[in-house]
C-alpha cells in the first residue's frame, strides 16, 4: 500500500507498482528510465515496519531511476521527522472517529483530515502575517 501511494500520488506513476519495472526499464541499475518525474522527489522515511519492508526498501534503485530518492532518517530520532507534530495533530483533532470499514473509505477520511489540518496551518500562517 505504501508503494502504491509513493508511485501513484507522490510520483504521478500511474498503474503503480505494476508499471514500475517498465517505468525503469527493468534492464538493470544502469538502464535508462522510459518514465521519470519532472523534478525528482525525495521521500523522507523513518524505520517503521512498512517503510523497511524488501517490498518497499527492494524498488529503491528502481524509484531512483524514475526521480524518487527514498532518504531514511535514523532510528529513535522523532525530533527530526518534522511531521510527526502534524501527524499527531491530523490523527487526534482532524481524524478522532475511526469507523471506516473499506480502504477507499479509510482514504477519503484521511485525505479530509489532512486537508483540514492544511487550512489550519494555512489560516494560522495568515493570522501571523496580518499581526505582524
Amino acid at each position: 500500500m505504501l508503494l502504491e501511494f509513493v508511485l501513484v500520488r507522490l510520483a504521478g506513476l500511474g498503474g503503480g507498482a505494476g508499471v514500475l519495472d517498465l517505468a525503469a526499464d527493468g534492464v538493470g541499475v544502469d538502464a535508462i528510465p522510459v518514465w521519470c518525474r519532472r523534478r525528482p522527489c525525495t521521500v523522507v522515511l523513518d524505520n517503521a515496519s512498512s517503510h523497511v519492508a524488501k517490498a518497499f526498501k527492494g524498488r529503491r534503485r528502481q524509484l531512483a531511476k524514475i526521480g524518487v530518492e527514498l532518504f531514511y532518517l535514523p532510528a529513535y530520532s522523532p525530533e527530526l521527522n518534522d511531521i510527526e507534530l502534524v501527524w499527531r495533530q491530523a490523527k487526534y483533532e482532524d481524524y478522532p472517529q475511526r469507523t471506516q470499514t473499506t480502504t477507499p473509505d479509510i482514504g477519503k477520511a484521511v485525505d479530509k483530515a489532512l486537508t483540514r489540518r492544511r487550512d489550519r496551518i494555512r489560516a494560522s500562517a495568515r493570522n501571523f502575517t496580518q499581526a505582524a
